[in-house]
């Protein structure tokens, strides 16, 4: 082979390697652009909501603000905002036993978008949905399913299913511990303990015909002896989390939730004051907790836990 033909054959090794490599760089550029717009389209993703309707019956469903616009999945659908409430919209089968799934898409007055899933039923659960308890439930199972960091891997799944399982439970174990004024009655149901941490159950019931916003809870180790309370006094006690958010206890009306806490005990002229207050008024309350009543904890162990 004479030089011209190996010059010829190098030339050509170099441009398709060099070739070669830059198609591999440019389809690394490509992967990487394809995940970052998945994982943008994925932040800005709208989780529907899911909801069963039949052929016999009518679903209505109750928006925070009035309908504008609807678009259905398919024809398997019929909906129609109600004349004399445009909130509200009703919602059929127009076949039976229609399979797979559809949905449809709302827009309301507010600029809200809401999407929805859509299954049959010949025995739906519900004929009516309001929208903004569907709102909060989902933000409550979101809120739940978030594991802190503070709680260790190993035992993560049993303090989770620890704090669903007191609250759909809804036991009352303690009876000695609450306050009550103003129509508001503030209650300790109960204390579980596991692995290093406190289960507090905590209870507000509003008798009042007058909702009650909560503004804050605070836990706070406090003297026994000193009636004046001062921020020397006192330590602050920040739970690692609460099973719900905080919301408003509309009148006529009892709300529970758990906060989980680390572990702790009190010296003889030490307490545990838990207080609550209200946003925007003066209907606080507040509870005082022993030694004693911490101490008697029960074992969250011996619960038969919802996972």
């Amino acid at each position: 082979m004479n030089f011209i033909k190996k010059l010829k054959i190098w030339v050509l090794i170099i441009f398709f390697g060099s070739n070669a490599v830059y198609a591999q760089e440019e389809s690394k550029e490509i992967l990487l652009d394809t995940v970052k717009t998945k994982s943008e389209l994925m932040a800005g993703k709208i989780d529907p909501y899911w909801l069963t309707v039949t052929y016999d019956k009518t679903t209505h469903i109750i928006f925070p603000s009035k309908i504008k616009y609807v678009d259905l999945g398919s024809e398997q659908l019929i909906a129609g905002k109600v004349d004399e409430a445009e909130n509200i919209l009703r919602l059929k089968a127009a076949t039976r036993n229609f399979d797979p799934e559809t949905n449809f898409s709302v827009v309301t007055e507010d600029g809200k978008f809401y999407t929805f899933d859509v299954f049959y039923s010949e025995y739906p659960a519900s004929l009516n949905y309001d929208v903004l308890k569907m709102q909060r439930l989902f933000e409550r199972e979101r809120l739940a399913n978030v594991l802190l960091e503070d709680l260790s891997g190993e035992y993560a799944p049993v303090i989770e299913a620890g704090l669903k399982t007191i609250y759909k439970r809804n036991k009352k174990n303690i009876r000695h511990i609450a306050s009550e004024s103003f129509g508001i009655t503030f209650l300790l149901k109960s204390i579980y303990v596991f692995e290093g941490k406190f289960f507090f159950h905590l209870e507000v019931k509003n008798r009042s015909n007058v909702s009650y916003p909560i503004d804050y809870m605070s836990f706070k180790i406090a003297d026994r002896k000193t009636a004046k309370r001062t921020a020397i006094q006192e330590k602050e006690i920040t739970p690692v989390r609460m099973f719900l958010p905080l919301e408003p206890v509309p009148s006529r009306s009892a709300e529970s939730n758990v906060f989980l806490l680390n572990q702790f005990t009190l010296a003889d002229d030490k307490m545990l004051v838990i207080e609550l207050f209200e946003a925007n008024g003066g209907r606080h309350q507040r509870i005082e907790v022993q030694n004693d009543d911490l101490i008697r904890a029960k074992q969250l162990i011996n619960l038969p836990l919802l996972f």
